[in-house]
Parts: structure tokens; sequence; C-alpha cells
């Protein structure tokens, strides 16, 4: 069991303005089955590929394992080779006889290690590569989109095999594989990190829970804020209005005033300013309170849809139709009919 220690990473892509990571620290376990997540954009997949060294980057990444990612690059000539082949390109030193024993776990005939790479379908090159990546030992794996182009049958698949597993880094966009895969969360929110144990769908009742009480808090907040700002602009208008009557004064209306009279003004006046002053410093206080509150709440806008009606009815009409790939022996597709509206 070892641990990766992540210490004031800062890392901006060259010519942007912002930075994608400011000061990030974390640790994390090797032993976790980690499932990483965040909006699009905000870093997943660049995080990965720090962890790589594929970028320079301020601050320090400590660890004890080696890394291997998913997928495997794979150029268009390798799309000739077989699978076979390509192994010792995607992980130096693999051994075959564990790729076949993880290519049982995948529900993968061992044959389809030989056939050449461009013939297997999406589902196929994936689960081999997978079968590859978990070959190795004491390897800390960056599983980037697992799922991507994949039908339900495959994901499903590569839900239970993962979930065997242990010991990696888990991008993705599927909820339901988060859930049944992992028992760490890493997450990316808009303005801090976070790690929690559990899996996706408890991390989210808590942040649920959490920014529910962050909109009260702050709802709270302002409010209080609106008072004291109303207390304090009418502390200010008597202060203002009471300092205007220490300088003239009718001596038929006012026969009983003096000049003492004056100093009385003066104290009052400076009695309501104190007060003025106390208004605004508890307003300072509580603007205080209030910042950071939404920092983490995502905004969701509403999209709005206006169908036009189109010149035509029908838009595509298709009769017996038939499918197959360039290099392949059989239709993947035969006797379709359907028209589209």
């Amino acid at each position: 069991m070892a641990q990766i220690n992540v210490s004031n990473l800062t890392f901006g892509y060259e010519g942007s303005y912002d930075t994608i990571f400011e000061n990030v620290s974390f640790s994390i376990d090797t032993s976790w089955k980690l499932g990483f997540v965040g909006r699009n954009g905000k870093g997943k997949t660049t995080f990965l590929q720090l962890l790589l060294g594929k970028y320079e980057y301020q601050g320090a990444i400590t660890r004890s394992v080696v890394f291997d990612y998913f997928p495997y690059p794979v150029k268009q000539k390798d799309l000739e080779r077989t699978a076979a082949e390509l192994m010792e390109d995607w992980k130096a030193g693999v051994e075959s006889w564990r790729v076949l024993c993880e290519l049982e776990k995948v529900d993968m005939d061992a044959e389809l290690l030989y056939r050449p790479f461009g013939t297997l379908s999406f589902g196929e090159r994936t689960r081999v590569m997978l079968a590859v990546l978990f070959s190795g030992e004491n390897d800390f794996l960056l599983i980037d989109e697992p799922t991507n182009h994949l039908d339900q049958d495959a994901r499903e698949i590569i839900k239970k095999y993962l979930a065997s597993k242990k010991g990696f880094i888990l991008v993705s966009h599927d909820r339901d594989l988060l859930d049944a895969c992992i028992d760490h969360v890493l997450v990316l929110n808009r303005a801090s990190i976070e790690v929690q144990s559990g899996n996706f769908s408890s991390w989210w009742e808590n942040k649920e829970k959490a920014d529910n009480f962050a909109r009260m808090e702050h709802e709270k907040h302002v409010k209080e804020i609106g008072k004291l700002k109303a207390a304090a602009d009418r502390s200010s208008r008597w202060a203002e209005k009471n300092e205007n009557t220490k300088i003239g004064y009718d001596p038929a209306k006012e026969h009983d005033r003096s000049i003492s009279t004056r100093s009385y003004i003066g104290a009052k006046t400076k009695k309501m300013q104190s007060r003025v002053k106390a208004y605004e410093e508890r307003m300072d206080r509580e603007i205080e309170k209030k910042e950071g509150l939404l920092k983490d709440i995502e905004t969701v806008k509403d999209l709005k849809i206006m169908p036009l009606s189109h010149y035509k009815e029908r838009l595509i009409e298709c009769r017996d139709f038939s499918l197959k790939y360039r290099d392949g022996k059989e239709n993947v597709i035969t006797g379709l009919n359907f028209e589209l509206k």
C-alpha cells in the first residue's frame, strides 16, 4: 500500500491566460479504486498526462509506483498489425500468458490477439487493451473513458471486469460504471478539489446537501446584509440631519436654545456616526462569511429547442439495406427498412 502525493501543483498551457491547476494538494492511496469526475474542460485528462510526466509543471508529484495509461496509442499503420505484435509497444516486458488470463475475464477469445487490429470492433479493441493494461504487476493504472463507443453488452462486461480490480484512477461520465467500480472519488469542482470515500452516488448526495446548505447560508447572509445596509443608511441620514441643526436656528421658534446646545448636538451626531460604523463593520463580517459559499455550485442553463417545420415530410427512406466493412466477410446489417420523417 503506497501513497501518491500531489503538493502545490500548478499548471497551465503555454499561451493560456488561466491556469488549470493552482496550488493543488491532495493524497491518494494506490490500493483505491478511484473515480475521477469533473465537468468537461476542467482538466481530468490533463491531470493524467501530468502523472505520466508528459508536461512540465510547478509543485511536486511523488509516488513509488509505475503509471500505465488507457487507451494505448494506435496509429493508422498499427491497424494492419495484430494485438499480439502491438502488446510489446504498449507495455514493455508484457507476458503473453498474463494477457491471456485477463482476456478470459473480459469474455474474449485468445484468437482475437492474432487478427489485424483494424478488423476488431471498438468493444474488442477496448477489451484487448484493458487485458494488456492489467497484465502488469504493481502498476497504478490511469483509465480514461473506457466505455466510449461501446454498446450496452460491452459496457456490462467492462463494468464487471473493473469492479473486480483495484489500484486505478477511472475517468468516466458513465455514472452507472462509476457506482459499480469505485470506492473513492476524486472531484474537480469549480474552485476546489476534494477526495471522498464512497462511490459516485454517495458523493453526489453529499454534494447536493452541501450545496443546499450553502445556498441557504448565502440567502441568510444576503438578507442580513440588506437589513444592516438599510439601518446604516437610516442612521447616516439621521446623523447628517442632526448635524445640520448645529448652525443657524430661529430664535422665535427655538427661544430656549443656548450656545451649549451645539455641543449636545455634536455628541448626539458622533453617537449616531459610531452606530453607522458598527453597522458597516457587521456588514463586512457578513460579506466575508458569504464569500465562497457558492464557489463550487454548478448552474445549469435551460435549453430551449424550437422545432421548425421542414419542407419535406420524409427525409430518408431505406429499403432492404445491407452493410459490411471493407475487409469484412459478412454483413453487419442485412435487410434493414426504415424511414426518417
